[in-house]
C-alpha cells in the first residue's frame, strides 16, 4: 500500500496488524461514555515524536520489536485503547466496546531523510506523516523509518477516549515500562480508574445561563464553506526559546505578582492579536484568548480530588478573556497578563464541571462546541498548552527530538496554537499554530523575534 505522503516518493506500509491486551482476565465490557467526553466530541487527534538515529547497536527493527513485545502488557491497563467505538442502538450516542479487538500497530519507510522536511510548515512536515486510519479505531500506533535511519512513532487516538492527559501518561508509562520492564501507576495509587460515572448529571439537570452562550451546536450550517476556511489559515510550526519565555516572564511581573509563562506568553499573544485586528480594514472593537484548561488538579471535593489521582478519562474544560483592542494595546504586559490569569483562576472547577455535565445532558446527540472556536464573534486565539505535563519520550531508544500533538481544524474559523515542552528539556517550546497569516506575519516581523521558525537545525536532526 502506497501512500501519497511525500509527493512521488510516498509511505510504503510494511505491515499492519493488531496488538491486544495480554491480560486474559479482562472481561469485554461496554463503557458509557461520560458527559465530558461527548462534550470534545468524536475526533481523532495524535501525538507525534520523530527519533534522530538510534545509537550504535541500535536499529528500527529492534524499535519495531519493542513494540510488539510491551505493547500488549501496557495495554492491560490502558485496555479501552485496545478497543472500538460504537454506537448504542438505544441512544444513538457513542460508547466504547472494550472486547479486546486490539490497538493498530502500522509500520512503514518513507524513502527521504527526516531532515529534508520543511518544518516550518506542518503541513509540508509532520501531517505528512500520519496514515488515516478507522473511524472506530481507538489507538492506532505508526513506527515509520526513514532513509537516513531515523524514525517516527505517531500515538492516534480518538479524543472521546481521553483528552491529553491520558495521552501523555500512556507515553510517560510507556517510556518507563520499556526501560525498566515495569508498570508503575502515574499520578496515584493503585490501577487506572475506567469508571466514567464519576462525573453523572443531576436530576434535574441545572446549568448557568452563560453556558448557553458559551456553547453551541456544531452544525455545518454555522461553518464557512471549506475553502474559505483553507484560504484563510496558515500552518506554521514555531519554536519559543527558554531565554524568551524568561524574558517575557520578567516583563509580565510585578512585586505582588509573577506571572507563569503560559500567562507571560498569553499576554505577548494577546497584545499582538489586538495590532493584528486594530489594523483589519473590517471594523472590530475587542479580541477574545481562550484556553483549554484541564480541571483535574483543580477539582477540590474530597470525592472529585480523589477520583482524579488515577481516572483516565476527558476532564477538560474550555475559558477565555474578551476585551477591548484599546484597553489590551494601551495596558502594560503586566496588566495583560493579569487578564489572561484571570478566566483561568476565577472558576470554580467543581461547580463549573457539574454544570458543563448538565448542559451535555440536556443537549445530548447535538454536537457541542465553544462559539468562540467556531469563529463566531469577535476574533479568537486559542491554546493548548502541554508544558504542564511531564513528558518522557525515551522508550530506550533516545529522547525525542520534537513530541506534538496533531490535530486537523476542518473548517473553523479562529486560531490555536498547540504548545509543548522541548524533549531535551531545556525549558524551550514547540509550538503548532493554525493561525491567520496576517498574525503569523506579526509575530515573524516582530523585532523581539519571540516566535522563530522550527527548522531541522533547530531540532538536532541535519544530519537525519
Amino acid at each position: 500500500m502506497a501512500v501519497d505522503g511525500f509527493g512521488e516518493v510516498g509511505i510504503r506500509v510494511v505491515s499492519r496488524r493488531l496488538v491486544k491486551a495480554s491480560d486474559p482476565s479482562i472481561q469485554p465490557q461496554v463503557v458509557p461514555l461520560s458527559n465530558l467526553d461527548l462534550y470534545v466530541g468524536n475526533v481523532q487527534v495524535a501525538i507525534l515524536c520523530l527519533y534522530p538515529k538510534p545509537p550504535a547497536g541500535r536499529d528500527f527493527a529492534g524499535v519495531v520489536a519493542t513494540f510488539e513485545s510491551l505493547l500488549p502488557a501496557l495495554l492491560n491497563e490502558f485496555y479501552p485503547f485496545a478497543g472500538r467505538i460504537g454506537t448504542n442502538p438505544s441512544s444513538g450516542l457513542p460508547e466504547l466496546l472494550c472486547q479486546n479487538q486490539g490497538a493498530e500497530l502500522i509500520v512503514g519507510e518513507v524513502g527521504v531523510a527526516l531532515g529534508s522536511l520543511d518544518y516550518g510548515l506542518a503541513d509540508k512536515s509532520l501531517k505528512k506523516l500520519m496514515l488515516p486510519y478507522a473511524e472506530d479505531v481507538t489507538f492506532s500506533v505508526q513506527l515509520l523509518s526513514f532513509a537516513c535511519g531515523s524514525f517516527s512513532v505517531l500515538w492516534a487516538t480518538n479524543h472521546l477516549v481521553g483528552d491529553g492527559h491520558d495521552n501523555i501518561r500512556f507515553l510517560r508509562m510507556w517510556s518507563e515500562l520499556a526501560r525498566t520492564g515495569k508498570i508503575v501507576a502515574d499520578g496515584g495509587d493503585g490501577k487506572l480508574s475506567h469508571d466514567r460515572s464519576v462525573f453523572r448529571p443531576r436530576n434535574p439537570p441545572s446549568y448557568r445561563a452563560s453556558l448557553a452562550t458559551d456553547l453551541t451546536t456544531f452544525d455545518p450550517r454555522r461553518l464557512v464553506n471549506v475553502l474559505t476556511a483553507h484560504d484563510s489559515f496558515v500552518d506554521r510550526l514555531y519554536y519559543i526559546d527558554t531565554a524568551d519565555i524568561a524574558r517575557l516572564r520578567e516583563m509580565a511581573s510585578t512585586k505582588l505578582q509573577r506571572s507563569s509563562r503560559v500567562q507571560a506568553v498569553s499576554a505577548y499573544l494577546w497584545k499582538v492579536l489586538a495590532g493584528v485586528v486594530a489594523a483589519s480594514r473590517v471594523p472590530e472593537e475587542r479580541c477574545r484568548m481562550g484556553w483549554w484548561v484541564s480541571a483535574r488538579r483543580r477539582l477540590t471535593s474530597p470525592h472529585l480530588a480523589s477520583a482524579m489521582r488515577n481516572y483516565f478519562g476527558n476532564v477538560t474544560t474550555y475559558a477565555y478573556g474578551d476585551a477591548k483592542l484599546e484597553e489590551i494595546q494601551r495596558k502594560s504586559l503586566a496588566e495583560v497578563a493579569a487578564m489572561a490569569r484571570e478566566p483561568v483562576a476565577s472558576v470554580n472547577y467543581d461547580e463549573y464541571i457539574q454544570d458543563l455535565v448538565d448542559f451535555v445532558e440536556v443537549h445530548k446527540g447535538q454536537g457541542l462546541m465553544e462559539t468562540a472556536v467556531v469563529g463566531l464573534g469577535s476574533p479568537t486565539l486559542s491554546q493548548s498548552v502541554f508544558d504542564s505535563f511531564p513528558l518522557d519520550t525515551d522508550f530506550g531508544f533516545g529522547q525525542a527530538a520534537l513530541a506534538m500533538p496533531i490535530s486537523d481544524f476542518a473548517n473553523l474559523c479562529s486560531a490555536y496554537l498547540s504548545i509543548s515542552a522541548r524533549p531535551a528539556g531545556d525549558g524551550s517550546w514547540l509550538v503548532s499554530a493554525y493561525i491567520w497569516p496576517r498574525l503569523a506575519a506579526a509575530l515573524e516581523a516582530d523585532e523581539q523575534h519571540i516566535f522563530k521558525p522550527l527548522t531541522a537545525d533547530y531540532l538536532g536532526l541535519t544530519a537525519c
